[in-house]
């Protein structure tokens, strides 16, 4: 059994095309939940639908976001009232008072759907109605990821990070914002100052997710700010990364990012943005898979390869690099 940690899209890049060297039934996902919002009444979990999507065969590819094909009857038609009834556009917190209302898992993330500033297609929407309707019937976000991910198919076991909230929340000279605001809303401005996770301290790891960590794990190269981040946030997983093999993918070529806002975090949170800084960040992985052009000397085991993700065959490859890093530390 391995464990895969994932937030992003870089990590479901690389799964894309890893089943011959890690079989779904013999793999566990961990994904983040700091990016998860509340829109209008109902959580989105961006980066559990990733893989959701992917593994139940349903993914956009071209946006790794969304269900393909999706129609967008119900979008459309919010902007069209918003539109006619003279109603601001754009991300719109709901009242202070109300984000610590209502279920705890919106905590600090709670957004108007007037004018949604996300786009979320119908099918999408109704796994969020489902998976919000069953959180209020008493389901933990455990047990409802596991039902979603029976009617999808799923034969890999999918798993939030915590049962509880974190609200990763990005720190700018205009103040906080939500993640989501910021990358989505505000296409990745103003600048990064420093970034928070809301109800970390709070957060504890499920004992699913625990038993997940004493598996081998791999981090893929995913955002170490804002994917990984959160995660380390939680109460146990930094803890259990410590007692585990781990092998991280990162996701610069030296102090190039391949994709996404990585660098802008990195440098906001005061880490060099580059392969060095992921190094820095992640002390508890015991092996690194590098790009073959990345030069970076590290004090741990490396494997080079092209890490580029852009075909399944791509991430086959990759995946055979995590596998032999892998098989230098376990």
């Amino acid at each position: 059994m391995v464990t895969f940690l994932a937030g992003g899209t870089g990590t479901p890049k690389l799964l894309a095309g890893a089943g011959d060297v890690f079989p779904p039934e013999r793999t566990t996902v961990v994904a983040n939940t700091g990016d998860d919002i509340e829109l209008g009444g109902h959580l989105v979990c961006p980066d559990l639908d990733t893989v959701l999507f992917l593994d139940g065969g349903e993914l956009d590819r071209e946006t790794w976001w969304g269900i393909a094909d999706d129609s967008d009857a119900t979008h459309d038609e919010l902007h069209r009232l918003a539109d006619a009834a003279d109603l601001p556009t754009g991300p719109q917190y709901l009242p202070e008072d109300i984000q610590t209302a209502g279920r705890d898992i919106a905590r600090h993330r709670r957004f108007s759907g007037v004018a949604e500033f996300m786009y979320i297609g119908d099918r999408d929407r109704a796994v969020h109605v489902t998976r919000t309707s069953l959180l209020d019937a008493g389901h933990s976000l455990t047990e409802v990821t596991r039902r979603l991910a029976d009617a999808f198919g799923l034969e890999r076991t999918l798993l939030p990070m915590s049962d509880d909230p974190v609200a990763t929340m990005i720190h700018t000279p205009r103040g906080p914002m939500h993640f989501q605001e910021w990358w989505v809303g505000r296409n990745g401005v103003p600048a990064v100052e420093d970034v928070e996770f809301r109800g970390g301290d709070r957060a504890t790891a499920s004992d699913s997710v625990l038993q997940a960590l004493a598996d081998p794990v791999v981090v893929g190269p995913s955002n170490p700010v804002t994917s990984l981040g959160p995660m380390l946030a939680v109460e146990g997983i930094r803890e259990a990364l410590a007692e585990t093999p781990v092998v991280a993918v990162s996701p610069f070529v030296g102090d190039r990012v391949f994709s996404g806002p990585a660098t802008a975090l990195m440098a906001g949170v005061g880490r060099d943005p580059s392969t060095a800084g992921v190094a820095d960040a992640y002390p508890f992985a015991d092996a690194f898979v590098l790009d073959s052009d990345d030069e970076t000397a590290l004090d741990r085991p490396v494997v080079r390869t092209d890490t580029t993700l852009d075909t399944e065959a791509d991430s086959d490859r990759v995946a055979r690099a995590v596998a032999d890093a892998l098989g230098e530390v376990t």
